[in-house]
C-alpha cells in the first residue's frame, strides 16, 4: 500500500473531532492530567510487569517464565506493531483534517497513525501481566483502556487506530506468552541454580 492510501478520516474523523472539541473546552488541569498519563503512563506498565515477576517468584515455573519473558514480549509486539504501521502508512488525523484541536504537539510526517503504537504496547503488557496476575491484570486492563482514550483525546490519533492497537496487542501478545511459558524447564534450572533469588522465593 503505498503512503497515505488509507485514510481514517473517513472511518470515523467526526467521531475524533467532537472528543478533541471536548478536550477544547476541558479544564487545563484535567487536560494537563491527561497530557501527563498519555506521556508517562507506560512506565505503570513497566512497574505493573514488575510486581508480576515479583509475585510470580512464588507460584509455578511456567507463569515464572512468562513473568520473566513479558518485557522481551512486549519489545517484539511493538516492532511488529511498528512494521504494520508503515504498510498503512496512515497520516495522523491532526495532519489530515484542518482545524483539529491537539493538546500535544502533532508528529512529523512519516509518523504514522495506524495502529497506535501506545495503545499496542499497553495491550501487550495488561494481556502479560493477567496471564501472570489476574489482579494487577485488572489494574493493568484498566489502563490500557486509559491510555488508548488518552491517545484520542490529546489529538493524536483517530478512535479506529486505538480500537485496533487494544486489539492486536492482545491478539500477539497471547501466542508469544504461551510460546513464553514453555521456557519453564529453563526457570526450574535457573531455581536449582546460584540464580534462585530472581526466580523463586
Amino acid at each position: 500500500m503505498t503512503p497515505g492510501a488509507f485514510s481514517g478520516s473517513s472511518v470515523d474523523g467526526g467521531l475524533y473531532l467532537r472528543v478533541t472539541e471536548s478536550a477544547r473546552h476541558t479544564p487545563g488541569t484535567v487536560n494537563h492530567l491527561i497530557e501527563a498519563w498519555t506521556a508517562y503512563g507506560l512506565i505503570v506498565f513497566a512497574a505493573l510487569m514488575l510486581a508480576a515477576w515479583w509475585t510470580a517468584r512464588g507460584r509455578d515455573a511456567a507463569h515464572m517464565a512468562m513473568a520473566v519473558c513479558a518485557p522481551a514480549v512486549v519489545g517484539l509486539v511493538y516492532l511488529l506493531d511498528t512494521a504494520l504501521k508503515s504498510v498503512f502508512a496512515e497520516s495522523r488525523p491532526c495532519r489530515t483534517l484542518s482545524g483539529s484541536f491537539t493538546l500535544e504537539s502533532c508528529p512529523g510526517a512519516g509518523d504514522w497513525s495506524f495502529p497506535s503504537n501506545h495503545a499496542v504496547i499497553a495491550a501487550a503488557a495488561a494481556t502479560m501481566i493477567w496471564l501472570v496476575h489476574r489482579a494487577l491484570g485488572i489494574v493493568a486492563a484498566v489502563a490500557a483502556v486509559a491510555m488508548a482514550a488518552s491517545r484520542v483525546w490529546v489529538g493524536v490519533h483517530y478512535p479506529h487506530d486505538v480500537a485496533a492497537g487494544l486489539l492486536l496487542g492482545f491478539l500477539m501478545a497471547w501466542p508469544l506468552a504461551q510460546a513464553a511459558a514453555r521456557a519453564a524447564p529453563w526457570v526450574d534450572r535457573l531455581r536449582a541454580s546460584r540464580w534462585r533469588a530472581c526466580v523463586a522465593r
